[in-house]
């Protein structure tokens, strides 16, 4: 087909530098007159220096270069779901907040959270409607502020947006035009099953490795100390010569480590005073006894910030409400089991986030060493916002409720939640094994190969970065052109 593409690329430049952007040009020949690159500093714009609001420039200079309003975000005020997006842009600008970089930028009020998404999806449109873009790829679900302003704007222009993501089936990528379609597809009926060991606990390469480490307590190492100093240089640094501070914070740390099982590090990637608050509240549930032999569900929390919740939430982004909802579906003799992410930081787990779980009735926090896979077996189902979790549990022979927009919605034994669950035929749910492996075979078939996402490359046999490019390349041209179908799609009217 025959296209005159104008694009404009949000790519990270982390897969392969600019060879990616090389390779998509030599396969697309004269399709493609223009392209805009947002991404790192071998880019046209440096996408984050949009989110950390510095001065970082890439080879064109900086998006906000010369900027004065236009109005060109006007579509996205008419959006009906305008006030779904700014507060989703909002969620993905807080990431970058004081509470949690040490380079962060200096939006404090939600005024000028506000005031600085109107700013920034304005300059978003205005760059668009310039370069006359006709399409926008994307590497990953939009999370990260500049890239959810981009999505946004594009949308709302009538763009034609191309999202790439990688899934959990190795050297597999997913793809979808809206963020609403994800694990939305219509069967390939001639596709293999995908062989699923039934019972077998997933090695995640992204989280701690637990086995053998519950009951061996940490202490204060030089990794925790580290970040403290990190802290104190970059947002605090006179506290450094106040010897009672430092004692007082040092104190605190060793107790909040000894709390925990060594695996869980509450300092090893990051420090501030409200982690201190935050890990100090989450102790109070450790060492508890865990009731396996009543009748649960078993909620394990997200970590946030993450594009688990924060794009594909929408408002369940807010777990607790997720919870609230869940509990008044209920019958009275069952509870909620929520167990903390691992790796989860003080983002979005403040004072009032554990009262607000307090005050629902059956809700029960369990402590870290709680056996999630004991947690699973045992359940009456899993809940879960978009989390692997849920996967887990249905290849396990176990049913589970989502709340978000996530790649395994419509496989046998899911549940998207609503207002007027049966909990009791959820439980009683039996999930054909068989079933589940032709439905993972479909849904994998619907896929393209390679790794759209660093990271993937660790579980896939012999990876070769070249390869990949071209893989990649060739299904980002062939979907930018229509001449092959996305993985998820909205059912047709």
């Amino acid at each position: 087909m025959n296209l005159n593409i104008r694009l404009f690329c949000n790519y990270p430049s982390r897969l392969g530098p600019l060879s990616f952007l090389t390779k998509l040009k030599e396969l697309a020949g004269d399709s493609i007159e223009s392209c805009v690159h947002l991404g790192d500093t071998d880019a046209d714009f440096k996408g984050t220096s949009l989110a950390r609001m510095d001065a970082r420039r890439a080879n064109s200079g900086h998006l906000m270069d010369g900027q004065t309003f236009r109005g060109a975000n006007r579509r996205i005020l008419a959006e009906p779901e305008f006030p779904q997006w700014m507060e989703t842009a909002v969620d993905h600008m807080n990431r970058f907040g004081p509470a949690y970089r040490y380079r962060p930028h200096h939006l404090r009020s939600l005024h000028d959270h506000v005031g600085y998404y109107h700013i920034l999806t304005d300059v978003m449109a205005t760059k668009l409607i310039e370069a006359r873009s006709t399409h926008v790829l994307f590497f990953n679900i939009p999370h990260l502020v500049y890239d959810t302003a981009l999505y946004q704007a594009a949308r709302s222009l009538g763009l034609k947006t191309v999202i790439l993501t990688q899934s959990s089936f190795p050297n597999l990528a997913f793809s979808m035009e809206k963020i609403s379609d994800y694990g939305r597809f219509v069967p390939v009926s001639t596709s293999a099953p995908w062989p699923i060991e039934r019972g077998r606990a997933t090695e995640l390469f992204y989280m701690p490795k637990m086995d053998g480490k519950a009951a061996r307590k940490g202490r204060l190492n030089l990794k925790g100390f580290g970040q403290f100093l990190a802290y104190t240089a970059t947002q605090k640094p006179l506290s450094t010569l106040n010897p009672f501070y430092v004692e007082r914070t040092m104190s605190r740390m060793s107790r909040i480590y000894s709390a925990f099982p060594k695996w869980r590090d509450p300092f090893g990637r990051f420090f501030h005073e409200n982690e201190l608050a935050y890990f100090e509240q989450l102790a109070e549930y450790e060492g508890q006894e865990v009731d396996l032999d009543c009748k649960f569900v078993y909620f394990p929390l997200h970590l946030q910030p993450e594009m688990t919740t924060s794009a594909l939430g929408d408002r369940y982004r807010d777990q607790v409400l997720a919870i609230e909802d869940l509990s008044r579906t209920l019958p009275p003799d069952w509870l909620i089991y929520v167990k903390e992410n691992p790796k989860q930081g003080a983002y979005a787990r403040g004072p009032l986030f554990f009262q607000r779980l307090q005050r629902i009735p059956n809700v029960r926090f369990m402590p870290s060493d709680a056996n999630t896979h004991a947690l699973t077996a045992k359940s009456q189902f899993v809940a879960v916002i978009t989390g692997t979790a849920g996967w887990e549990a249905i290849t396990k022979g176990k049913p589970a409720v989502v709340f978000g927009h996530i790649w395994f919605r419509m496989l046998p034994g899911i549940f998207e939640f609503r207002q007027d669950l049966d909990p009791a035929a959820i439980a009683a749910t039996q999930i054909d094994h068989g079933a589940l492996e032709a439905a993972a075979g479909a849904l994998a078939a619907r896929g393209h190969p390679g790794v759209a996402v660093r990271g993937w490359e660790k579980i896939v046999k012999d990876f070769d970065p070249q390869k990949n490019v071209t893989s990649i390349a060739t299904a980002a041209m062939g979907l930018l052109r229509g001449d092959i179908p996305f993985s998820f799609a909205s059912p047709a009217p």
